[in-house]
């Protein structure tokens, strides 16, 4: 099981500095990727940089953690452009791009983006598969509900063959979302208690053979706090989401109203022991 960790932009606000120095540090005490954000606009959103833009700056000085904006609420944009946007990151970081993308509960978010709330579930699932085609095609010809590319193709291509996409809905997901993972996944944000963790499992890694797919293709990771409430229990949670054979854990430094110093200081406490607690 490997350790991420989730950039915290909303406390951090515009401290850029501080902001450099959480992620080179994560990058330097060899964490496996770094998480931000996603909301463009929003009533009561807190303060968030907008994560494609973010990142794009810190692949510029760190060297090798990897950069996942998540989850990118997709149906909200532009396809086309945001595969190109994506690529960009990708070609940037030299080929440490990993994208999460969802659709979203905002209402308000998607009226003023001009796009329809009540579609984004289906939009989704094309939009996946004119990125994918974007991302690993010189030219591309699609003709779907929401978007046409005729003979065209984004320049330049990926450093990665197949930048990783992720899907993260529901804390219990329908059978929607399970099938969209299952179609189109490489991996699962999980957002289940880890009591209902298995049968949640089970329903995607039989709609992932339906779909032709091997299930151990489809990754999960899901986000543990080490500070705020369930501060005294992070270990544990680490431990049982290990036994539960999770590839990843996102550690948040978020939520306890921490100072930007007391936030590298808890990133440096809690990485070495959290190694220790899976060797």
């Amino acid at each position: 099981m490997k350790f991420g960790v989730s950039l915290p932009v909303r406390e951090m606000k515009d401290d850029l500095g501080a902001i450099r120095a959480y992620a080179e540090l994560a990058d330097e005490l060899g964490l496996s990727h770094l998480r931000v954000p996603d909301t463009i606009i929003n009533k009561n959103s807190g303060h968030l940089h907008e994560p494609m833009t973010l990142l794009a700056w810190v692949a510029a000085f760190t060297k090798r953690i990897e950069l996942c904006p998540s989850v990118i609420v997709l149906p909200a944009r532009q396809t086309v452009l945001f595969a190109k946007q994506l690529v960009e990151l990708d070609v940037l970081s030299n080929g440490r791009a990993r994208l999460g993308v969802g659709i979203g509960s905002n209402k308000d978010q998607y009226a003023a983006l001009g796009q329809d709330f009540h579609t984004r579930g289906a939009r989704c699932d094309e939009q996946l598969l004119l990125l994918k085609s974007l991302l690993s095609q010189e030219k591309v010809s699609f003709s779907g509900r929401w978007d046409t590319v005729e003979d065209s193709g984004i320049s330049p291509k990926p450093i990665q063959s197949n930048i990783p996409i992720w899907y993260g809905g529901a804390s219990t997901p329908g059978d929607r979302v399970i099938n969209r993972i299952a179609r189109h996944a490489d991996g699962w944000f999980v957002l289940c208690n880890p009591e209902d963790y298995g049968g949640i499992r089970k329903n995607i890694d039989e709609a992932a053979l339906k779909a032709g797919r091997d299930p151990n293709s489809i990754q999960t990771e899901a986000g543990v706090a080490v500070v705020g409430p369930r501060e005294m229990e992070w270990q544990s949670r680490v431990i049982n989401w290990g036994k539960m054979g999770l590839d990843y854990i996102c550690l948040r430094t978020l939520g306890g109203e921490l100072t930007p110093q007391q936030h590298l200081d808890k990133l440096a406490k809690v990485v070495p022991e959290a190694i220790n607690l899976i060797e």
